[in-house]
């Protein structure tokens, strides 16, 4: 159809009189059509909701009411698709360090909560720190991490600071162990420093940070709980299987989201995480068993698996 041709049929659409409101199986369709349709990111559907919603009900079987399950699957996965590509958008750099202490403020978070009624204040300051952080308030979060992280380690070194503290410090029913038991002063301190190296990093930047995902918030109470141990009970470092189970989903998740958005800013974030989780079973590597290697070592495999997840994508895109 000419240029010409397509404006005289605009003109012939507007002058028709409306036509009734479409009622029984399309509507139904087209309803559960845009249910399925939420799994995109909002400027998705407001760009290109209704013209594809329009194709899909155009080629519907009359009379159905019900999307077809490969269509149905191919908009869920072409809107977890297109959230991922959503979220990895400016600087990759910028935004992998972002993550990255938005991950190790959490687990500072987490390693803080089963003591919060001991230390209701230094719990609160990390928890504000984090909510800082995940809303890229990267500037407010210096001091209140810079504050928590001084007490932390003074806790860990058993010094006074700010405050009296009496150590060690009993948890509640979130752990069986006292506050920094298996831990080194060195390796509690830089946990705190990674996070304020990071911060630092960022606050010099002139563009903001976006906000991270609440989920952030559902993950750092599993986190802290001590659950069962992977290994014996009398195990000089035993390993919390809620706090694994938490970490190999996280990347996990960024070994997918890498490979769907191509990109590496999940591989960095998950690389300074593993750097931090080394720290800690270094200083301990006298009490070291083959379960914390293997759980080391699945940790760095999906870290590498991050890393590599985009080279992969592009050769396959080129082949």
């Amino acid at each position: 159809m000419t240029a010409v041709g397509r404006a005289r049929a605009t003109r012939a659409a507007k002058a028709a009189p409306p036509s009734p409101t479409p009622t029984g199986p399309a509507t139904v369709l087209e309803r559960r059509y845009r249910r399925l349709m939420l799994a995109y990111p909002r400027p998705y559907r407001t760009a290109h909701g209704d013209e594809l919603i329009d194709v899909l009900l155009e080629s519907a079987d009359p009379g159905r009411t019900v999307p077809v399950p490969r269509e149905a699957w191919g908009l869920l996965l072409g809107g977890v698709r297109s959230r991922v590509v959503h979220q990895a958008r400016g600087n990759p750099w910028a935004d992998g360090l972002h993550l990255a202490v938005t991950a190790v403020a959490a687990a500072n978070l987490a390693t803080l909560l089963p003591y919060a009624g001991a230390l209701p204040l230094w719990t609160l300051l990390s928890a504000l720190a984090l909510l800082a952080i995940q809303r890229g308030r990267v500037r407010a979060a210096l001091p209140l991490t810079l504050l928590t992280g001084a007490k932390a380690v003074a806790i860990a070194s058993g010094r006074l600071l700010f405050d009296l503290t009496l150590v060690p410090v009993y948890p509640s029913a979130l752990s069986d162990q006292a506050l920094f038991e298996f831990s080194d002063p060195l390796v509690v301190a830089s946990g705190y420093l990674v996070t304020l190296a990071g911060l630092l990093a960022l606050s010099t930047r002139p563009s903001p940070r976006r906000a991270r995902s609440w989920w952030w918030w559902a993950a750092v109470p599993v986190a802290a709980w001590a659950g069962p141990h992977w290994l014996a009970d009398d195990s000089q470092l035993p390993l919390s299987l809620s706090r694994m189970a938490v970490e190999m989903a996280v990347f996990g998740l960024a070994v997918a989201f890498a490979a769907l958005a191509r990109d590496h800013r999940w591989a960095l974030a998950s690389g300074i995480y593993l750097a931090v989780t080394s720290g800690w079973l270094i200083s301990r590597v006298e009490s070291l068993t083959d379960q914390h290697l293997a759980y080391w070592a699945l940790l760095a495999l999906l870290a590498l698996g991050a890393a590599a997840a985009p080279f992969r994508q592009r050769r396959h895109c080129l082949d």
